[in-house]
């Protein structure tokens, strides 16, 4: 159920729904790219929300944690019980509408051609085609919405001046270990910023973040800047490398807790967003020369 924004929020309440565009429009982005629906991140949000309102309250007696978790994040009590008490036992996450068209596509003998593999299917018609394919799956969603879903997705292309679709036998495989690059991504990202949430909500700042931001830079200039940063991360790496493999040896012994240390650099840039023009007062009506003089 959503919720309306009170039009006026404390300033720390409207900062942090600020830095929420920034840090989801990125996520959902990438969410829409790889067809991850919004269901399924919805689902994983709830679950970050209710751990961390069970962290923020580690002193709950087990009978009022419902309530408490309830109270701290707006979730109703209904979603909380499914949420904790079905944690360890939750169903996996339904596939994308589009995998399991291409799925289907796969194992249906109706969809294969006589060697045994996804035919090429018209576009529309009797079964079998793409639109009975896609409607076997789902009728909710209109084939056609579903078959630009799928290009773009990279499972299947056009063929025959978009008559007949045709199924691409790479489309389940990503190049260049897609996957794992998004696993660091989340490492990196998750690293970072938990560290920027922790310094924006303790006093002591315990991590180490900073950043240099520069507007009004050429484009012809972000080639130099992206060789420098370069240049510095080789550099920061070669000292801290084996410094961090003698302090791990001369622990080595030790009976202290060990910590997961994640350091990085980064560069971004974009398109300056020019700022918004300043708002100008309305011009007076001409004045009317039949009304007497003030």
């Amino acid at each position: 159920m959503s919720q309306e924004i009170p039009d006026e929020l404390p300033a720390d309440q409207q900062a942090m729904l600020e830095a929420a565009n920034a840090t989801l429009l990125p996520l959902a982005r990438l969410a829409v790219a790889r067809g991850v629906h919004f269901g399924v991140i919805e689902e994983r949000l709830k679950q970050a929300f209710v751990q961390a309102a069970r962290e923020a309250n580690p002193g709950t007696q087990p009978h009022r944690q419902v309530s408490r978790v309830s109270a701290t994040t707006g979730i109703n009590r209904r979603e909380v019980t499914r949420l904790i008490h079905g944690h360890l036992q939750q169903a996996r996450p339904r596939r994308p509408v589009a995998a399991e068209i291409y799925l289907h596509w796969q194992i249906d003998p109706d969809y294969r051609d006589s060697q045994g593999q996804p035919a090429t299917l018209p576009r529309q018609g009797a079964k079998p085609s793409f639109e009975t394919l896609a409607r076997e799956i789902t009728s909710d969603v209109h084939p056609r919405s579903l078959l630009d879903d799928m290009v773009r997705l990279g499972y299947c292309r056009l063929v025959d001046d978009g008559a007949r679709v045709a199924f691409e036998r790479d489309g389940a495989v990503p190049a260049n270990d897609l996957p794992r690059l998004i696993r660091v991504l989340g490492d990196n990202v998750g690293a970072h910023f938990m560290a920027a949430v922790e310094n924006a909500l303790r006093d002591d700042k315990p991590f180490f973040e900073r950043a240099l931001v520069a507007h009004e830079v050429p484009q012809s200039a972000v080639p130099e800047v992206k060789r420098l940063v370069s240049e510095h991360w080789a550099e920061f790496r070669g000292r801290v490398v084996p410094a961090l493999e003698r302090l791990i040896e001369e622990g080595a012994d030790s009976d202290e807790p060990r910590r997961r240390l994640l350091l990085g650099i980064y560069h971004h840039d974009a398109t300056e967003t020019p700022p918004p023009a300043p708002a100008t007062m309305p011009s007076e009506p001409p004045a009317d020369p039949s009304a007497p003089a003030r």
